[in-house]
């Protein structure tokens, strides 16, 4: 099967290609490469440098590979600039996903995965959130992603597009930027393994859903070759995970005693968070297999391999 992966120069959609590459499937990268990087990209994988907001860049891109199934994972992923720039998140996030679709429509695609985030949710009402959990995103990310979820379902509806949308938890795991701002598994592990104490913000108990990324690729996998409905699915543990326990995990892999230190809970960030993803299970097949200490050692494995 042909597959286009925009984004897949990223942390979370290298993965992806790689599963895809590794199940015999005939895989095209689409990243502007602003924040992918080349060298994450399986060597099997053709890679097109374009921004998925270049509509022309695009459509010639549709024209070449004729893909039977696209992936978009392409985003504007940090919380914090969706917010002193929403423009540019909406460029990349709304606008981009625009130009996705209308490709998917006119050159026939089969299918559209695409990569959203509990972030629609925001505050919980309950724990855990489910699908159905009331949307009411915080932030211009999470807007702009609920925006394109909205786009997908008016294509499904005018044109027949068939389409999975995932939302993600907090997906961890080898090749995640230690220096972005939601990548804390992969910032203590490097702050430590440089002798930095690292800074937990609050008090230590705000908890989120921790998912591997391998478990992540793999559901993108199933949802590529086994799904047939157009279905909107949570994907991560079910698994409440403290700031002090990712920190206290991340340290017993390295073998440190060094205790955090503590600032002030940045504003707009929930107490409390964790998704219900039984209905992955019911409509996939699909549970995660991963632990979380099993993903940190990997994590602390991957940065010293990177460190030399």
């Amino acid at each position: 099967m042909r597959i286009l992966v925009t984004g897949g120069a990223g942390f979370i959609a290298s993965h992806i290609v790689d599963t895809l590459v590794e199940d015999g499937h005939e895989v095209t990268v689409v990243d502007d490469l602003s924040n992918g990087r080349s060298d994450r990209v399986n060597p099997q994988a053709r890679v097109h440098q374009v921004d998925i907001a270049d509509s022309d860049g695009l459509r010639d891109v549709f024209d070449r590979e004729k893909p039977d199934v696209v992936n978009h994972h392409a985003a504007q992923t940090s919380v914090r600039h969706s917010m002193s720039g929403p423009e540019i998140d909406a460029r990349v996030n709304i606008i981009g996903t625009i130009n996705v679709l209308q490709n998917c429509v006119a050159h026939g695609v089969k299918r559209l995965v695409f990569a959203s985030s509990g972030a629609v949710y925001s505050e919980p009402q309950y724990i855990p959130m489910d699908e159905d959990h009331p949307i009411a995103p915080k932030s211009a990310y999470g807007l702009s992603k609920y925006t394109a979820e909205g786009y997908i379902r008016l294509y499904a509806d005018a044109y027949g597009l068939r389409h999975t949308v995932f939302r993600y938890g907090n997906v961890f795991g080898p090749r995640q930027d230690p220096g972005g701002e939601a990548g804390v598994v992969a910032i203590f592990a490097e702050q430590l393994l440089n002798e930095i104490q690292p800074t937990i913000f609050g008090d230590g108990t705000k908890t989120r859903d921790y998912v591997f990324v391998e478990d992540i690729a793999r559901a993108n996998l199933m949802a590529t070759i086994g799904s047939s409905g157009n279905d909107t699915l949570n994907l991560a543990r079910g698994v409440e995970v403290s700031d002090f326990e990712v920190f206290d995990a991340v340290r017993r892999a390295i073998g440190t005693t060094v205790e955090p230190l503590y600032s002030d809970k940045r504003p707009g960030e929930p107490d409390r968070s964790s998704l219900d993803c039984s209905r992955a299970e019911q409509v996939l097949g699909w549970t995660p297999q991963t632990t979380f200490s099993d993903g940190v050692d990997q994590v602390v494995a991957h940065i010293r391999l990177r460190q030399g």
